[in-house]
């Protein structure tokens, strides 16, 4: 995962939709807790629909590791709400799923053939040096899984996965091989359980995180490349047999922003379009990672992930929407201490407000509803590491949020974070009583 992950943050453990109390909406990078009330730890996921429940399958990282802990197991029936089962696959010592060991992206496919469900994933050893993949079954879709063996396919490497079923219920493993250089689709048998032949390679890739979409007869491979823990631009192949020829790579977003800091983990069917399922890895804190998810759009001909801060999924009709807000500009705000005007093209309006934090602060002046709502931070931080904010409402007491490098000053991403706000007007102020810097403030909108 980008060489095999990247993760997220802090009090923003913002994961990616929001899925507490009922709530309908998705926002990218949002704190993301099932109908327990815990956080959601599904990482690297896979997504399985059996009937009109998606389940979906992820990485437990809740330890802030790397090593297996288990492979989680969730329910919906709307994609947001999400309440978790039993652990579908857990550690056995002495094997290649040991707590010594690593199990990244699982995916999960149900054999019509045996009426069974078969988990594959990346089966690995702590220095990812072993690059296998790993097999289990289940009568149920959350199992638990009876784990059957872990092996290099057709004597190859295999780290980073995926699975795809055809129309025809036929699947394939897609998988970044031969120590991460290039990038193969293989069939597999009729029960799911092995590799039976390299339909396709893509020599000198260096793809990894894949996922497939087939729309109208053409198949569409979404992958990223492997930049250890960083994001990078993933990007987008088509062909209209799997067996290629493959296009050349085009991007799925505009490639400063880096996928919007995340890497695809899954890639799920919607009506016309898709969605877009994306982690945000954060190396040092694995189980705070974000997840990411956009829709992924096909009008243009292309799919083009759609950046919404806050939008929502309309199942029945396959559609998306996606939520209009306020804008606020920073510039515009009430700035104090040694915060200053900044100018550079990236930012709305040719402006945003600098040197917050370390005594630096704005204060903007927003209209409210008198309940919590979403605000979306535009910002800047051209350092490789991540900075934060202080937020104050009002004059209340301030919360800290996380903020991810943006590859680059001029490079702008949003991040949300809810806050409760009066009704009318509301004071917010930004960066208060904190020595570190905090990320340039471009604007914010509230939704």
């Amino acid at each position: 995962m980008f060489s095999n992950l990247l993760v997220c943050s802090a009090l923003a453990a913002l994961a990616a939709v929001l899925g507490v109390n009922g709530q309908s909406v998705i926002v990218p990078g949002a704190p993301w807790k099932d109908t327990s009330g815990n956080s959601i730890q599904a990482h690297g996921a896979g997504i399985l629909k059996v009937g009109s429940t998606f389940y979906w399958f992820g990485e437990d990282k809740s330890h802030n590791s790397a090593l297996f802990k288990a492979v989680s197991c969730y329910s919906s029936t709307d994609l947001v709400n999400w309440s978790r089962h039993n652990d579908a696959l857990s550690p056995i010592s002495g094997t290649m799923i040991s707590t010594s060991d690593v199990v990244e992206r699982p995916k999960v496919l149900f054999n019509s053939k045996n009426s069974e469900y078969v988990m594959w994933f990346h089966s690995d050893s702590s220095n990812y040096g072993a690059a296998m993949v790993g097999l289990a079954t289940a009568t149920t879709p959350c199992g638990p899984y009876t784990y059957k063996g872990s092996w290099k396919p057709l004597g190859a490497d295999s780290r980073d996965e995926g699975l795809f079923q055809d129309d025809d219920g036929t699947a394939y493993l897609l998988y970044a091989s031969d120590n991460n250089q290039n990038f193969k689709i293989s069939q597999l048998d009729t029960n799911y359980y092995n590799v039976t032949s390299v339909v396709s390679q893509l020599n000198g890739a260096t793809l990894e995180a894949p996922g497939i979409v087939k729309r109208d007869g053409v198949y569409w491979l979404i992958a990223s490349h492997t930049s250890g823990w960083d994001p990078n631009p993933n990007k987008a192949f088509h062909a209209t047999s799997l067996s290629g020829p493959w296009s050349s790579q085009a991007d799925i977003a505009p490639e400063s922003v880096r996928t919007y800091y995340s890497q695809n983990a899954y890639d799920l069917p919607l009506g016309s379009n898709a969605i877009y399922m994306g982690d945000r890895w954060r190396s040092n804190i694995l189980g705070s990672s974000q997840y990411i998810w956009y829709p992924l759009d096909f009008s243009s001909g292309m799919p083009q992930i759609v950046p919404a801060d806050v939008w929502s999924v309309n199942l029945a009709a396959g559609t998306y929407s996606v939520a209009t807000g306020t804008a606020y500009e920073a510039e515009s705000g009430q700035m104090a201490g040694s915060s200053r005007l900044l100018s550079g093209s990236g930012f709305s309006g040719g402006q945003a407000v600098g040197y917050l934090g370390n005594g630096g602060s704005v204060t903007i002046t927003v209209q409210g509803r008198g309940t919590a709502q979403w605000v979306s931070l535009y910002i800047a931080n051209g350092d490789s590491t991540w900075r934060n904010t202080t937020i104050s409402v009002n004059g209340g007491s301030s919360i800290v949020l996380d903020q991810p490098s943006t590859g680059g000053g001029n490079v702008v991403l949003s991040i949300p974070v809810q806050l409760n706000l009066r009704s009318g007007s509301n004071a917010i102020t930004f960066s208060a009583g904190q020595s570190n810097y905090a990320a340039d403030l471009d604007k914010i909108i509230v939704y």
